[in-house]
């Protein structure tokens, strides 16, 4: 039956079908069913609940479109292809009744999803947190459900947890820990348990959690103490209460690190740190947490304060010792990168940083030898091939991408790494191209601008070749300097404070003109060149090693006639020749052959026990050498390196005083007197600046340096050295006079004590 109605629906007209009228309500909800199920044909009208007694305004406006087929067909036909909404308007009411029904169900859908939200919200309460619109129904439901903690519920946290920790008791700690992260953040619409409203409760809860929350845990767990011995850490997952818990420690732990994530002061952070670090067994067996944890505190190593870099490193040390094959690779590439970032920029300040973690960066490459060769190798790479670019293109914008502190850095953490890790097999074979990739960039702008990155690449080259035992010929690079430099020629202009090689990669056009330039560079090449020379002082071919640079040196004393510059060098040349001496003495009792690599390594162990003149001369020198370097790092300046003392003007009544106290100070020097008091005259009765620049020649001469230095010996140490100067004048020199000295131009006597170091 319901088949037949079918058929004479599709073939019936809409004014036959309006006519028509339904015998049973089945056949009706047979049609209605398969009406909707037939998208893809034309939808028509079907009002199945209408009938002819009870026509209202829905059906005459079908009338009406039923007299508009008839009359218009091909805007009927329009309709149905464009406005189906306006043939189907009356597919849910038929009735005047139900229009006003579905009238005020579609007037009032806004309220009624409103208030659907309302009862949502009533029954998700975290949902109801998480969205921002929903701010009506907060204050409602925190005064009614969080709890507000005390320091009496602290206290009384405290006695449950040592007592005898309970999973319970857990949850309300962990619950109130939350609360007070959340508090740290922000998030204020956080749901939670608990509410922390005053900061001295915030203070006692998180120093609860970090000194008792660790044992409580432990206890709970039945977990077995380590022994002293035991390396191997025991997981809290191997506990048969493990998972009854498992959701608590899990906040927990995510709590610790949004904490650290959010402190600002040092002190608070090593706390919190020192507490991480015991909870390392339960973040490697939550391994989520564990990567959040592994980025803050790789964070904290690359970013912050001294104490709190060193316990963030033994934090990810010891994840990765426990879990290498989890995290290790993915921690050292996320290291590399912080460290590129952070030594952008070097200065005495960040220069103790950046060596930290290149040292403990290389310690953590030592921990796997195939995770570390696969990322040297990469790296080093990478390096090669933006040098090869500079090489090739020749533009400043390729060199500028090697000529940077963070190139240099990078070169110098690979010879670190390689030296650290050595013997290795797996990684000797790196040694090679890292080499020649720091000679490249050498090569790369080869010009006096740039001796202060030269002398930083040596120095990688140095410790490279000194603890891999390879031989890395960089001593070329050293001599070129003093062949290239004129030594003999006058400074333009005079500097105050000495050029911190340290810290700079490029010298300015200012700076080659300074004396502080030359002394700095005599100064690097000799430290460098001994370094070299102690990493070689005890190999049997010592003595053809040292030949050219015993050649060169000769030859820069010949030419250089600053005595400055020629103490150093000679005084280098005097020990590069007594040790050859030593190493040909010991060789002419040897009873091997050159060809016996055997006999030869232990020969050179044997001589390196013993020691060597360099070597021991080294060991004193490094020490001295160490103590004035951490006092240029610090910033303090050293008195040698000083030019000159500031000179003050004083007043009449301090130079009457100085006359009283200073006279007859300098009566045995006589001869010194003399010198220096013509040296005053000429300048006032001179008074021209060519001529004080010719006495200024005459001081550099080294017997007026020791002249003036008995002078500083014997003066009182705790009076300056203008006032020393000032005391010797006055004996053979009018007040008229002195006084014309004293007010004269200062700049010019500063330049008459410039020579007054060393």
């Amino acid at each position: 039956m319901a088949g037949k109605n079918k058929r004479k629906l599709e073939d019936l007209s809409v004014d036959e079908f309006m006519l028509s009228g339904f015998d049973s309500d089945e056949e009706d909800d047979c049609e209605d069913e398969e009406s909707t199920q037939q998208k893809g044909e034309k939808k028509k009208p079907t009002p199945q609940k209408t009938s002819i007694n009870k026509q209202g305004k829905a059906s005459e406006h079908k009338d009406q479109l039923s007299a508009l087929k008839s009359k218009d067909p091909e805007f009927y036909k329009y309709l149905e292809q464009n406005d189906q909404e306006l043939l189907n308007f009356d597919d849910s009411d038929s009735l005047e009744d139900e229009d006003e029904d579905e009238e005020e169900r579609i007037y009032h859908k806004l309220p009624s999803q409103l208030e659907e939200d309302d009862d949502d919200d009533d029954d998700e309460e975290e949902e109801e947190e998480e969205e921002s619109g929903k701010k009506v129904a907060k204050p409602l439901k925190s005064s009614k459900e969080s709890t507000k903690v005390t320091e009496a519920m602290i206290e009384k946290w405290r006695t449950g947890l040592r007592k005898e920790p309970t999973p319970n008791l857990i949850r309300d700690i962990t619950q109130a820990f939350k609360a007070a992260v959340a508090t740290t953040k922000g998030d204020s619409e956080e749901l939670c348990r608990y509410t922390i409203s005053d900061s001295a409760v915030f203070n006692s809860l998180v120093l609860f959690c970090i000194k008792d929350m660790y044992a409580a845990l432990h206890k709970m767990l039945k977990l077995k103490a380590p022994e002293k011995d035991q390396k191997k850490l025991i997981l809290p997952s191997s506990s048969p209460r493990w998972q009854k818990n498992q959701t608590d420690i899990k906040m927990y732990v995510a709590g610790v690190v949004q904490l650290l994530s959010s402190l600002t002061q040092a002190t608070v952070i090593a706390a919190v740190l020192r507490h991480a670090n015991q909870m390392v067994p339960y973040y490697l067996s939550l391994p989520k947490q564990c990567r959040l944890f592994l980025k803050s505190l790789i964070k904290l190593w690359s970013t912050g304060e001294e104490t709190v870099r060193v316990l963030a490193f033994l934090a990810l040390n010891k994840i990765c010792r426990h879990k290498q094959e989890l995290f290790l690779d993915s921690v050292l590439k996320q290291m590399y990168i912080a460290y590129v970032k952070n030594c952008k920029f070097t200065s005495p300040n960040t220069l103790p940083m950046i060596s930290f973690m290149q040292r403990t960066l290389s310690e953590m490459y030592s921990l796997d030898t195939q995770v570390s060769y696969q990322h040297a190798f990469i790296y080093i790479r990478q390096l090669a091939i933006h040098l090869r670019n500079a090489m090739n293109l020749k533009k400043k914008e390729t060199f500028q991408s090697v000529y940077n502190w963070q190139y240099v850095h990078c070169l110098y953490l690979w010879c670190r790494v390689l030296s650290t890790i050595y013997p290795s097999e797996v990684l000797e074979p790196l040694i090679y191209p890292l080499c020649q990739v720091i000679i490249g960039c050498i090569k790369l702008v080869p010009i006096s601008r740039y001796y202060p990155l030269r002398l930083h690449c040596v120095r990688a080259i140095i410790l490279l070749s000194g603890n891999t035992k390879t031989f890395v010929p960089a001593l070329p690079f050293l001599l070129e300097i003093l062949q290239q430099e004129d030594f003999n020629k006058k400074p333009g202009r005079m500097s105050v404070k000495p050029i911190n090689f340290a810290v700079i990669l490029k010298l300015s056009k200012t700076n080659l003109q300074e004396k502080a330039y030359k002394d700095g560079l005599v100064e690097q090449l000799y430290d460098l060149i001994l370094e070299y020379f102690h990493t070689q002082a005890c190999a049997i071919g010592f003595p053809e090693l040292a030949l050219p640079a015993i050649v060169q040196l000769k030859a820069f004393l010949k030419e250089c006639k600053v005595a400055n510059y020629c103490k150093p060098m000679r005084q280098l040349l005097e020990k590069i020749q007594e040790n050859c001496s030593h190493i040909t003495g010991r060789r002419q009792k040897a009873a091997f052959g050159v060809a016996d690599v055997t006999a030869v390594a232990a020969w050179e162990k044997q001589v390196a026990e013993e020691g060597t003149p360099i070597t021991k001369y080294y060991s004193q020198w490094k020490k001295l050498r160490e103590k004035e370097i951490q006092l240029e790092i610090s910033g303090k300046e050293r008195m040698e390196d000083l030019n000159l003392p500031e000179i003050k003007r004083k007043k009449a009544d301090d130079k009457k005083a100085d006359k009283k106290e200073f006279k007859g100070l300098f009566d045995s020097d006589s001869d010194d007197d003399d010198d220096d008091d013509d040296l005053f005259k000429s300048k006032d009765e001179q008074g021209d600046s060519d001529e004080v620049d010719e006495g200024l020649e005459d001081l550099l001469d080294p017997s007026d340096e020791e002249d003036v230095d008995d002078l500083e010996d014997d003066s009182d140490g705790d009076q300056k050295k203008p006032s020393s100067f000032k005391g010797k004048a006055p004996k053979k020199m009018l007040s008229t006079e002195l006084k014309e000295v004293a007010e004269g131009e200062e700049d010019k006597v500063e330049d008459l004590e410039l020579s007054d170091q060393d």
